[in-house]
């Protein structure tokens, strides 16, 4: 693994640009992933930022991190590697499918935090093509958390209709109205302004009706409701089921497991219909 220490954080907007422009271009990618890990030391959290992402995603204000926020702090890297020419799979259309994120502890705004952030595991996939971005946060040389992002570029055909998991799920414990503004807030506070979330024409462009909200927002918010209840060390994994077509109203789930962990859910509050299963193990 080549590892490659970059001295500042990659400005968002330029990297989309590049993105735009490599999508124009008909750049084609790789064919396989390079094997280079992009390492920033020193990154501080401005706590206005803080602010605006807790209010985007509702968390309680805090000094202690939640932990689907160095996932944040995290994505300019990732968009970094994922904007190479190198990388085999085009950014603008990708679709984020799964995310796993484990806090060994809890970290306070006040701490510095060296990232790290690495593609893996290219592959097929029933609808396409695959890829995970790894992450990880250290604090003073020791790993605090660890974050892996899978993403998929669809196939302009696929045989057969999408696997929907019906399983059942949790007592419905409340209920939210997810609107443009979520998208644009959340689009503000996390970088990703990926069109498919924040344009409905380019949503259309890749097979969406309407423009759809972040699944990271979607996590973040299942998270945010089970505050106050979780360990301070624990692994919560959450995968994105049927996009959330704003604007929308869901409801979440949400129950003890045996293990005293959780398992929680989003779905159409109409049809019933999955969005979002996630768990966490403590």
């Amino acid at each position: 693994m080549a590892i490659e220490e970059i001295g500042r954080m990659p400005a968002v907007g330029g990297l989309f640009r590049r993105a735009i422009a490599g999508m124009i271009t008909g750049r084609s990618g790789a064919d396989r992933l390079t094997h280079t890990e992009l390492v920033l030391r020193g990154v501080g959290v401005d706590r206005d930022h803080l602010r605006r992402y807790g209010l985007a995603c509702g968390f309680r204000l805090s000094d202690t991190l939640p932990a689907t926020y160095p996932h944040v702090c995290a994505f300019p890297l990732a968009l970094d590697l994922m904007t190479r020419e190198d990388f085999p799979l085009p950014l603008v259309g990708l679709v984020h499918i799964q995310n796993t994120i484990e806090q060994v502890r809890p970290v306070n705004a006040s701490e510095l935090m060296d990232f790290a952030v690495r593609a893996e595991n290219l592959r097929d996939h029933a609808r396409g093509r695959a890829v995970d971005l790894v992450a990880t946060a250290a604090v003073d040389g020791s790993v605090v958390w660890r974050g892996r992002s899978a993403y998929l570029r669809k196939a302009a055909k696929t045989s057969g209709r999408d696997q929907v998991d019906r399983s059942e799920v949790p007592e419905v414990t409340a209920v939210w109205r997810v609107d443009a503004g979520v998208a644009r807030a959340y689009a503000e506070v996390s970088g990703d302004r990926n069109p498919i979330h924040t344009s409905t024409l380019a949503a259309r462009a890749f097979g969406f009706p309407r423009r759809i909200a972040h699944g990271m927002w979607s996590k973040a918010r299942c998270l945010a409701s089970l505050e106050g209840r979780l360990p301070d060390q624990f692994t919560v994994d959450a995968g994105f089921k049927l996009p959330i077509l704003l604007p929308a109203t869901v409801t979440f789930s949400s129950a003890r497991d045996a293990g005293g962990g959780w398992r929680f859910a989003l779905n159409d509050a109409k049809s019933g219909r999955p969005h979002l299963t996630g768990s966490v193990v403590t």
